[in-house]
Formats: structure tokens, sequence, C-alpha cells
């Protein structure tokens, strides 16, 4: 006669095993949830305070008030002449004529 062996109960300590492990996965997740928080605080303080301590953007150039270098100016005679001929559209006219002006 064979004797029958008696059946291991490892579902209760997988299961409790399983629920240590979720608890202190899940403390482990808000430990980290809250070092994260706190780094973006900081990051968004230190972002705050180079906005405010940063100076105003330099205004730009003033037009020189009509003083154009000679080679200025025969750039500019260039331009007009190939916009008369047709080569230069009015727009890509203007763009290169205030480009050398500084506009």
């Amino acid at each position: 006669m064979m004797r029958r062996r008696r059946p291991v109960l490892r579902t209760a300590a997988l299961v409790g095993g399983t629920a240590a492990v979720a608890h202190h996965a899940g403390t482990k997740s808000a430990q980290a949830q809250a070092q994260e928080d706190a780094q973006n605080q900081q990051i968004a303080d230190l972002q705050q305070q180079q906005v405010a301590a940063a100076p105003p953007p330099p205004a730009p150039a003033a037009p020189t008030g009509g003083a154009l270098s000679a080679d200025a100016m025969a750039q500019l005679k260039q331009l007009g002449e190939l916009h008369e001929q047709g080569v230069l559209s009015d727009t890509e006219f203007t763009a290169a004529k205030d480009k050398i002006l500084g506009i």
C-alpha cells in the first residue's frame, strides 16, 4: 500500500510574501515620489530666481543716421539694378535692402 503525501501549503507563504513586497514597493514609491516632487520644486525655484535676476534684453542697434559705407552703397546699387531687371521680386529686394541697412 502506498502512502499519500500531504500537499505542501505554499500558497499562504506566497500570498503573504507578495503582500510584504507590495507594501515595501508602495512605501519606496511614495518616498521616491516625494523626493522627485522636492527636486521639481527646487528646479522651479531656481528658474524663478534666474528669470528675476536676468537683465532685460538689449535694445536693437539704431541705424547710424545716413552714413553708409561705400561697400553698402555699391550693394544697394547692385540690388536696385537686379530689381529693375526683374531678377529680384519686390519682397526679395526689400529683404536684401533691409539686411544691408541693418533694419
